[in-house]
């Protein structure tokens, strides 16, 4: 597991998933229960991105799973207890995790990691989640695009500085989870390229690529992202 993002909290950029009451205020989007709402609507399409806790909603049991199994990325497995910890210094993405468990019905719950650290967990009881998910069966299909998503959002790559050049990548310890997420966003026409160690002397297992110029825009339209935080930027980029 490697984290290779580089964004950074700002200016009230992830506020309203800055404190445990987010999760709340944001399923009060709705007096139905939400997992009616998914079967409702089954897989219609993703909404605009400014939608975030909507999109939530209405997406479907199998694309939300497929979303968290490639946010476990990020993510560690307890089998003294039987759950899965995702860990964060900020807890927004965690709320948003614990928004998609709870639609799928499962059992969730973040605490702080220490009295003084500011680094908060995510735990959950969720069954379907595996560490050891083959995501070559998501290709082709939508899921595949929410599962590259949850890749992104917990370990991928994007300038911090909307002034920086631009780039997307991905970065792992698990090459063989690299090489699926590339033919995943290459049969979407998001062309990719090679998977390269940057530095042997550094890390020998760690591995990245980037998404080609060429396919910035279509990589920010198909994938995106549903990380408080990298959404403003992918947000601003695709107004550009």
């Amino acid at each position: 597991m490697a984290v290779c993002w580089e964004t950074r909290a700002s200016g009230g950029t992830s506020a309203e998933f800055d404190t445990p009451q987010g999760v709340d205020a944001l399923l009060e989007v709705t007096n139905r229960p939400v997992r009616t709402i998914s079967r409702e609507v089954g897989d219609r399409s993703l909404l605009t991105p400014q939608r975030l806790h909507a999109e939530l909603l209405v997406t479907s049991a199998a694309r939300l799973e497929a979303y968290l199994q490639g946010s476990l990325r990020d993510g560690t497995r307890s089998v003294a207890h039987g759950t899965h910890r995702f860990g964060q210094a900020q807890i927004g993405w965690l709320e948003t995790l614990k928004i998609a468990l709870d639609v799928l019905g499962h059992r969730s719950w973040i605490y702080r990691e220490g009295r003084e650290r500011r680094f908060w967990i995510l735990e959950t009881s969720a069954k379907f989640l595996t560490i050891d998910f083959d995501a070559s069966t998501l290709i082709g299909t939508n899921a595949g695009l929410d599962y590259t998503r949850g890749y992104f959002d917990a370990d991928g790559g994007l300038p911090r500085r909307t002034e920086s050049r631009f780039y997307v990548q991905f970065c792992q310890k698990d090459r063989r989870s690299l090489e699926t997420v590339t033919k995943i966003l290459e049969v979407e026409g998001i062309i990719c390229g090679r998977i390269h160690n940057p530095s042997a002397k550094v890390d020998p297992n760690y591995w990245r690529f980037f998404v080609r110029a060429s396919s910035w825009q279509r990589f920010l339209a198909l994938v995106g992202s549903w990380h408080p935080i990298k959404r403003v930027q992918v947000q601003a980029r695709m107004k550009i």
